[in-house]
């Protein structure tokens, strides 16, 4: 089966896409012509096998002839992305949004950023073929999109930041371009710079412009990190958190959770509006604890006011960070103040506010250490069927070493 499919009499064009795809699975299968058939079963009938996900528009093409081609497309084989390689204006992009091309790429694109576009391309096929299929109406939790992941703190000062960042990196490695962490720190986030980020666009961009109103828009405003996530980074001024409200959160959300399979929320300390409106929305939330009193204080008031509240996600997770038996405290002492079993234990590491300082996660840094051994377990419990596995306890408990 060809899973990428090429039409441009460019050969330079053609090798660049060749290279991007070469490590992927599936083939590329090339038409070097420069006009398109009458319709997309023409092409459709050449091929063996299913069809393919992304159907690749090159230069040399009529892009009036390629919008047409790709409307059929979108209407008679929706499960199939289009990427468009032209020159982008504002009415190419708002002419393309109505034809149902998934993305522009430049025609001078290298293979690297040609790889990003195609993978993603892949990413929202994959996501409409689960959604047309019979089996998806079984299962609400597939039906409503992927997992939204709101790592939490009462308090300030826990390494909230560096345990979502890490844990976004963790999970690019199981679902590569399929995971976005979105900054909701709107007022001293520090995303970006956890992750040596110069964002184009921030969540104002995002969810007060016209990304609100289409999902393709939204993705052109995220940032592509070098670890095969995305990040969506607060604002660059402070005050503008006044003009972002909670349906906006709650919006931005839901256009996420149906184009990634994860979606790593870095909230605010403290309870806020926006916090609350991500918990609504979250399946996970990832409560990061410190290894002192007012922390560990802070959780359980945090969870018994949520519990009250109902707002408390299907899922927790439970993390106490810098771990140390030295600091009087014991595991047993903060399970029993908080009320509920930790289910991670991240022991204290020089080298993790190394890494966070540096902008490279030390999941991404790739260095031994026992704090990565923790972050890894953590990113483990997100794993596909992890809680029906017989080996593991849903709750399992930590041991401070």
């Amino acid at each position: 089966m060809s899973r990428f499919i090429l039409i441009t009499p460019d050969t330079d064009f053609e090798r660049r896409v060749r290279s991007a795809t070469a490590g992927m699975s599936g083939s590329l299968q090339w038409f070097q012509a420069d006009y398109l058939p009458e319709g997309p079963q023409d092409i459709l009938n050449q091929l063996l096998g299913e069809p393919p996900e992304v159907l690749i528009l090159g230069p040399g093409l009529n892009v009036t002839e390629s919008l047409k081609h790709a409307s059929l497309l979108d209407l008679q084989f929706p499960e199939i992305s289009v990427v468009l390689a032209a020159e982008q204006t504002p009415e190419l992009v708002l002419a393309a949004m109505r034809a149902g091309v998934r993305d522009i790429l430049s025609p001078a694109a290298e293979a690297d950023g040609i790889r990003v576009m195609v993978e993603r391309a892949s990413l929202a096929a994959a996501g409409r073929r689960r959604g047309l299929a019979p089996s998806a109406i079984e299962s609400p939790d597939q039906a409503s999109g992927g997992r939204v992941i709101a790592v939490m703190s009462p308090k300030g000062g826990v390494g909230k930041t560096t345990v979502a960042t890490n844990l976004a990196v963790g999970l690019g490695t199981l679902a590569p371009m399929g995971v976005v962490i979105v900054d909701l720190d709107l007022q001293f986030g520090d995303v970006a710079s956890g992750l040596l980020l110069e964002p184009d666009h921030t969540i104002t961009d995002a969810v007060l412009g016209p990304a609100s109103q289409d999902s393709m828009v939204l993705k052109t405003y995220l940032s592509v990190h070098p670890a095969s996530i995305y990040a969506l980074c607060a604002p660059r001024n402070p005050v503008e958190m006044d003009r972002i409200k909670a349906e906006h959160v709650s919006h931005l959300l839901g256009q996420l959770r149906h184009e990634f399979q994860y979606v790593v929320i870095d909230t605010a300390p403290g309870l806020g509006e926006h916090v609350l409106a991500a918990l609504e929305n979250a399946t996970d939330a990832v409560w990061v604890c410190g290894m002192d009193i007012p922390s560990i204080r802070g959780l359980r008031t945090g969870l018994h006011i949520l519990d009250e509240l109902r707002l408390l996600p299907q899922h927790r997770h439970v993390v106490l960070n810098m771990a140390d038996p030295r600091s009087g405290l014991g595991l047993t002492d903060v399970e029993a103040t908080i009320g509920v079993p930790v289910d991670v234990a991240i022991p204290r590491s020089k080298t993790l506010p190394f890494s966070t300082n540096k902008g490279v996660p030390l999941l991404q840094d790739g260095r031994r250490d026992a704090a990565a051994k923790g972050l890894r377990s953590l990113v483990e419990r997100f794993k596909p069927n992890w809680d029906e596995r017989t080996h593991k306890q849903l709750h399992r408990r930590a041991v401070v070493r």
